[in-house]
């Protein structure tokens, strides 16, 4: 039998405790690892394993050599990504998962210029707002919103997330300005349920310092959808605070106006998120499609740090 093999039996064992559980991580079957397992102990001359009816012990011997054995496989593996690494060209199906008003207003613009860059990678978008197990589903690369915690994924802030209090031109109109704290209260608002927790976005609003903080306001509206959250604020449904990238193109327009300055949230981790996998050599086509997303977000006026958000000339100044 294959070395290689053997020593794959071997380590499987290690691992899983008995013949039995090796042979099912290796997609086998028991009588062939124990029989490997024999063999490999007949050719170095050693027990690598105790055995008993009860259980399977490996011995002060098997555990020097698991550990050399483990050593030469990630030597391996390393080895045979560098030298795809090297003749890597970006092709192949890049399977992208978003979030559906980020992939909506921002993503799907830029696809054509992509593929004509890139023709030999074919796309696959998924559009979700349920933060779905990239590594599970095979997902090579997600664009995230709010917050990212998992230590098997590497999370590339492409900007953050800012927060801009918005009302339409008709609605300021007929129910006048909020200026004060106080007159917060007596306007209509629309929320936002987050779908994942199903809970209400809070507002964060300057008090008359100018200084923002959580306000416990009635939502007369509510959506879970962004894009929804943004047609209802045109509509003259009442007043909301959306990200940046849901709001752009109506700020742009004039069809919705800014009320204040926008808002940062104060963690260092909140923002727009390019999601992958840790690995050592990052695909060639995950690789070119986050460096296109960072230079055609530079063309709009958004980075690491910055927004365009930043630059917004409010209605009401403190």
């Amino acid at each position: 039998m294959d070395k290689l093999r053997s020593l794959e039996f071997f380590l499987a064992t290690c691992d899983g405790g008995s013949f039995a559980a090796a042979a099912k991580a290796c997609h086998s079957d028991p009588s062939t690892v124990s029989k490997a397992i024999s063999r490999l102990e007949k050719d170095l001359g050693l027990t690598l394993f105790q055995r008993s009816t009860r259980q399977l012990r490996v011995t002060h011997a098997g555990l020097g050599y698991a550990k050399t054995v483990r050593k030469i496989f990630q030597d391996l593996d390393t080895c045979e990504d560098e030298l795809k690494h090297l003749n890597d060209a970006p092709t192949g199906t890049l399977r992208i998962n978003s979030a559906v008003c980020y992939g909506h207003l921002y993503l799907q613009p830029m696809l054509e210029k992509f593929c004509q860059q890139y023709p030999d990678i074919n796309l696959e978008l998924e559009l979700d707002d349920l933060h779905v197990d990239i590594i599970e589903n095979h997902i090579d690369l997600a664009i995230r919103t709010g917050f990212v915690k998992d230590s098997r994924l590497v999370a590339r802030r492409l900007s953050p997330m800012d927060f801009i209090v918005c009302a339409s031109p008709n609605y300021l109109e007929s129910r006048g300005t909020p200026r004060y704290t106080e007159e917060f209260h007596h306007h209509h608002w629309i929320g936002f349920k987050i779908k994942e927790t199903q809970q209400m976005q809070p507002i964060y609003l300057p008090n008359q310092q100018g200084e923002y903080v959580p306000f416990d306001l009635t939502r007369k509206h509510m959506t879970d959808d962004g894009e929804a959250m943004a047609q209802m604020c045109v509509d003259g449904l009442g007043i909301a605070q959306m990200p940046h990238f849901l709001v752009r193109k109506e700020l742009k327009d004039g069809t919705l106006s800014p009320l204040f300055s926008s808002f940062r949230p104060a963690q260092p981790e909140t923002g727009v998120f390019a999601i992958y996998p840790k690995r050592e050599f990052l695909p060639a086509k995950v690789r070119v499609f986050i460096n296109f997303l960072t230079m055609t977000l530079e063309e709009v006026e958004e980075s690491t740090h910055h927004t365009w958000a930043e630059t917004i000339r409010p209605l009401i100044q403190f």
